[in-house]
């Protein structure tokens, strides 16, 4: 009885609309209730959630990612996307998935990623002849290689939902194949609808423009280096390497780009503050949720439960993405990740299945319900971004669709894709 308190309690609100802190929130409090506990139980939890060194990282990754965006960064590295890859078949289509992978390694969110890269590549495309659900579908799946590469604040998530326990170092090292492959898949998808609907390639601008136009990255570039190679160095944390993040995006762009107004930084502030109160709530409301789940053994039971359908790994990692994919199309990432790794970790760990490379999983079969219906964030931004209707793209997403579960189903079944990297550091 006490779980259908909990997730009735939980379902009802959020159906109705309430956000998705308060139900999680409210349902566990009803709970407490219900079990006879003192109320206090939740709101210690929930300051436990909240009071955790590692989260620091969170809202000055955050706060780097939107100083960049602002900052006339994504221009730059968009236009040496173009140089790199514009000549390949799908012309434009491909510099937008480059771009999403330059990009995400400074902002580390996909709907950063969406809106930035989206605004400067939707109108060139539509205005070069792509078709504006081409361009959309691509912004859209390409924009959650931006989950899976460093410095992703939702991989530091998960590593806080699974206890402290799993190395962040060691999760951003284990996205970064997979998000390579997500590109690849892609790419390789673009090239094919491109192929059928006659999109033009781009002329290559030549070595010399080539190498100006790299030039006039370095400095957005070497962001990517300092958070990566700092955290698997060991040279600083993570929290550390999020603020040093911060003024280095400011020195880019303050004194190297002078791109950057005093109205955007200020703009970037309150966007930073803004986001991360959301996630800090959403993470602290979920922490008394997942607590209570401990707390009424539903890891355990829901073990048993899966060994009685199966003894299979395989089976059991093909059940448990499909649940995620089903719970990915109605609610946001963040909370899911919160509530979902107490969930499923235990089991996942329970039939032999690494952590870090569970996490692997875990992110990139969320990312692609940032991208479905109806509760898809990143397919808004990209709709809102193209002006399009969401019908009109979910009509033509499909072969994107496909690439990106090729690319997790890949993840999932050959665990060295997620875990020779880190295994090269150790």
């Amino acid at each position: 009885m006490e779980l259908w308190v909990l997730f009735g309690t939980f379902v009802t609100l959020l159906l109705i609309g309430t956000p998705v802190a308060f139900c999680l929130g409210a349902a566990s409090f009803a709970t407490v209730l219900y079990l006879g506990l003192p109320p206090v139980v939740v709101f210690q939890r929930l300051n436990s959630g909240v009071s955790v060194y590692a989260l620091m990282a969170i809202p000055f990754f955050i706060y780097a990612g939107d100083l960049m965006v602002r900052g006339d960064i994504a221009r730059r590295l968009v236009a040496l996307a173009g140089a790199l890859v514009g000549h390949f078949k799908g012309g434009l289509g491909q510099v937008n998935i480059a771009a999403s992978v330059l990009f995400g390694g400074v902002s580390g969110s996909a709907a950063a990623d969406a809106s930035a890269v989206g605004g400067l590549m939707v109108p060139q495309m539509k205005a070069r002849g792509y078709g504006t659900d081409y361009a959309v579908n691509i912004t859209v799946v390409s924009s959650i290689i931006a989950l899976m590469i460093p410095p992703s604040h939702n991989m530091i998530i998960y590593s806080i939902s699974a206890g402290g326990k799993i190395s962040i170092a060691d999760l951003f090292t284990a996205g970064i194949v997979p998000g390579l492959l997500l590109a690849l898949s892609l790419m390789v998808a673009a090239r094919l609808v491109a192929l059928r609907r006659g999109y033009p390639t781009e002329p290559f601008p030549g070595l010399a423009a080539l190498g100006g136009l790299l030039l006039n990255a370095i400095p957005g570039l070497i962001l990517i280096a300092i958070i990566f190679g700092g955290v698997r160095s060991g040279v600083f944390t993570a929290s550390e390497s999020s603020n040093i993040a911060v003024v280095y995006a400011l020195g880019v762009t303050l004194l190297v780009y002078r791109s950057l107004g005093f109205a955007d930084f200020v703009e970037a502030t309150k966007a930073a503050v803004r986001t991360t109160a959301m996630v800090l709530m959403v993470i602290g409301c979920a922490a008394a949720f997942g607590w209570l789940l401990a707390f009424l053994r539903v890891p355990a039971q829901l073990v048993a439960l899966l060994a009685d359908l199966s003894d299979n790994p395989l089976v059991i990692l093909l059940l448990i993405n499909v649940v995620l994919l089903i719970l990915g199309t109605f609610m946001d990432m963040s909370p899911l990740i919160v509530i979902t790794t107490p969930i499923f970790l235990p089991v996942a760990q329970a039939f032999g299945v690494d952590p870090v490379h569970f996490g692997v999983i875990l992110i990139l079969n969320l990312g692609i319900g940032l991208c479905t219906p109806p509760v898809g964030a990143v397919l808004f931004v990209g709709c809102a971004v193209g002006r399009v209707p969401i019908w009109q793209v979910m009509r033509t997403i499909w072969p994107f669709y496909l690439a990106a579960l090729a690319t997790l189903i890949a993840v999932t079944y050959i665990p060295a894709l997620s875990l020779w990297l880190p295994g090269l550091f150790h």
